[in-house]
């Protein structure tokens, strides 16, 4: 319901601002909805399909399965409602090739270890292309104190850092 809503509200939004944006709408546009995507995730809003750990497991071994041949990964936390990764795609796995992979995997797994039928994933996806080092670092360490934001207690989430992530202080 609330996912709906925010697509309404976004859709609406970017008819009335349509690209380009300047600095003030890109502003605006992620105080609205990015942060309050962010904020209903950490708040433990959704169905937490992730909770039980043979679930976040299966994520976990999906993201990980193919590190070095599809692409290189750097950080990842698997939490109740939501996944946040940072990788590097190989040539040949573009993004959206890398996510349909995985989001198909994992939905059928997840639903016959759950006995359900049905979507699992959000349609969309958020992404951020890299800029800089400090962009860089500051991606690694989101994911890595995203669950401390969202008050989840160890052995309630799954967090991966590669050692290139390790070295972010």
């Amino acid at each position: 319901q609330l996912r709906d809503q925010w697509e309404s509200e976004r859709k609406m939004w970017l008819q009335w601002n349509p690209p380009p944006h300047t600095p003030q709408q890109e502003k605006e546009y992620h105080e609205r909805f990015s942060q309050q995507m962010e904020r209903w995730l950490d708040a433990g809003h959704g169905e937490c399909v992730l909770r039980p750990q043979a679930c976040a497991g299966i994520v976990g071994d999906a993201l990980q399965h193919f590190d070095g041949e599809r692409c290189s990964q750097i950080a990842w936390v698997v939490m109740p409602n939501h996944v946040h990764v940072l990788v590097v795609p190989h040539p040949e796995w573009p993004l959206e090739k890398l996510l349909h992979s995985w989001k198909g995997f994992t939905a059928r797994q997840i639903n016959l270890h759950l006995k359900r039928s049905g979507e699992l994933w959000q349609r969309s996806y958020f992404d951020r292309l890299i800029r800089d080092a400090d962009h860089f670092a500051n991606c690694v360490r989101y994911i890595r104190r995203n669950p401390v934001k969202a008050r989840l207690r160890e052995g309630e989430y799954l967090l991966y850092e590669s050692d290139l992530a390790k070295a972010v202080t």
